[in-house]
Formats: C-alpha cells, sequence, structure tokens
C-alpha cells in the first residue's frame, strides 16, 4: 500500500464499523472532520439532535481515538431537514455547540430542494458562522445542482462572510468553475457510483490545480467507501502528480481550511490498536481480547 498521509475533510463514520476506522489508519487516515446530517429518517424532534451532536464531540471522538485517528466534526442543521417544522427550534441551540473544542465549522448548511425554509436556515447559520468566527461547510442540491450552486453563492455572497472561509462541496465538472471565480474552497465527494469518482477528480486538477480542493470520501450509510480519499491518492500520483502535490490536496489543504477555526485537533495518537479504555462506561471491544 502506497504510504499517503490523509486528512478525510467530510466523512459520516456514525454510519461506519470500527474495521473502517482499521482500514483507514492502515491507508494512512490520521484525522477528519465529521460534519451534521441527517439520519435517513425524519427527526421528531430537537432532541433527536441534542443526543446526535452530543454523540459527535463525545463517543465518535473517543472511537476514533481508539483507532488512532483524530476527530473533529462541524455543527448544523442540514439543509434536508430544515424543511422540517419539528426540527426548526435547534437552531436556537447551535450556539452552545459551535463554542466547542474539536467544532471546526457550521456545516452541512445549504440547500437541498432550493426551498425558502432551506434559505432562511442557510442564511441564518451563515450568520451564525460570522459571529462565532467558523468557516462553513456547504452542501449544493443534487438536483438543477448548477443554479443551485449558482445560487449558493449569491446567499454566502450577500451574508457578508469572507470567501477564503467557505467550503461549497459537492461540486463536479459542471460547478467546479463558479466555486473556483468566488474564491470560496471547492470540495469533492467521491464515490463508487455517483458524483465524482477518483479519475475524475484527477481531471479537475489538471486543469484547475491544487489550490483551494478538498477531497472527500462522505462514506455516508449509502453504498459509499471511506478510502475513497486515498484511492484519489494513488490516482494523482499514477497520473504524474507529485508526492507534494498529494500532499497538499489530501493533508495541508484541509488543515489549512479548517485550521481557520482555532480548535482543530491533529495530534497525533499513539499506536492504532484499542486501548481498552471506555467512554461513559462503553468501549469498542467486544467479547473477551486475548494478551499480547
Amino acid at each position: 500500500m502506497t504510504a499517503l498521509r490523509i486528512f478525510d475533510p467530510h466523512i459520516h463514520m456514525t454510519s461506519r464499523t470500527t474495521t473502517d476506522y482499521e482500514a483507514m489508519y492502515a491507508a494512512g487516515v490520521r484525522a477528519l472532520v465529521e460534519p451534521a446530517f441527517w439520519l435517513g429518517q425524519p427527526r421528531t424532534g430537537v432532541g433527536s439532535f441534542v443526543d446526535y451532536f452530543d454523540g459527535l464531540i463525545g463517543w465518535e471522538r473517543f472511537r476514533a481515538a481508539q483507532f488512532g485517528i483524530r476527530h473533529n466534526c462541524t455543527i448544523a442543521l442540514n439543509p434536508k431537514e430544515a424543511n422540517d417544522p419539528r426540527c426548526m427550534d435547534v437552531l436556537d441551540l447551535l450556539p452552545r455547540y459551535l463554542a466547542k473544542d474539536g467544532v471546526v465549522a457550521v456545516g452541512e448548511v445549504g440547500y437541498d430542494s432550493m426551498t425558502e425554509a432551506e434559505e432562511d436556515a442557510f442564511a441564518r447559520q451563515l450568520g451564525m458562522a460570522i459571529e462565532h468566527e467558523l468557516p462553513v461547510l456547504v452542501h449544493t442540491p443534487h438536483r438543477d445542482k448548477l443554479a443551485g450552486t449558482r445560487r449558493t453563492l449569491d446567499v454566502v455572497r450577500d451574508s457578508g462572510i469572507a470567501p477564503e472561509l467557505v467550503v461549497v462541496d459537492h461540486l463536479n465538472e459542471l460547478t467546479v468553475g463558479p466555486v473556483a471565480e468566488s474564491g470560496c474552497w471547492m470540495g469533492f465527494s467521491i464515490y463508487p457510483d455517483t458524483k465524482m469518482d477518483e479519475h475524475r477528480m484527477v481531471a479537475i486538477l489538471r486543469e484547475y490545480g491544487t489550490e483551494r480542493m478538498l477531497v472527500n470520501s462522505a462514506a455516508d450509510w449509502g453504498r459509499s467507501d471511506p478510502l475513497k480519499t486515498y484511492r484519489t491518492g494513488v490516482a494523482m500520483l499514477e497520473a504524474g502528480f507529485t508526492e507534494s502535490d498529494v500532499d497538499t490536496v489530501l493533508w495541508r489543504n484541509p488543515v489549512e481550511f479548517y485550521g481557520q477555526s482555532g480548535k482543530l485537533m491533529l495530534d497525533e495518537i499513539d499506536g492504532a490498536e484499542p486501548t481498552g479504555e471506555t467512554f461513559a462506561g462503553n468501549s469498542v471491544l467486544r467479547g473477551a481480547r486475548p494478551d499480547s
């Protein structure tokens, strides 16, 4: 396996197994950011957000550390659930989470179906990012993507937030140009079947360069691959990019972007074997472990 240093800037580890953490560590992943997102089914109230946010800054951070990976997160009301009146009150709770260590951005925010409710939540959370001096992770809609991306950039510009504090994610060949021109960071989710793959990503890097580029695996509960960052790095090397180019895209860029929060946790963790420690009485271990 080619040795790479990887920071996955957008991966939903709550949906993954400890086996994924082991494979990610073996591939060179040493840090990640997990954005707040929806559960796959509707939440029924604000309380489920509280438990979820607490899990991101507590249990999931502990679980990642057991496998040698630093876990940071972003907090927000995501665009899909912004359309549900039962969820809107969570906006009043966000400031208490945005102040916590390891919360390195507001996100995911933006559009899903381009509704007025989504735009209201988007604008309010951009304001919170400005108030808390945090970067923003923006989700672009799955349908009518170019129009949605252009509208996204309009809302970002109208908010007054500095473009270098914004990453517009889930881009492709059609939408990367306007974001590049805006001064915002460009994010790409690399999937097995949909959105971008590693070879299309290499072609974009050839055209646009490595500056302000973030490559992630997203890796939610759908068909996805938590090693797509690694596979993109290998594809870059095979296409003639230098090791420094790969390190820029897979490590230095996410460190630079999320480092603007002043709360990014990157200190190295010794080893990649679970320590046997517990979090609130829970452990990643199951059953007896023979003594080594």
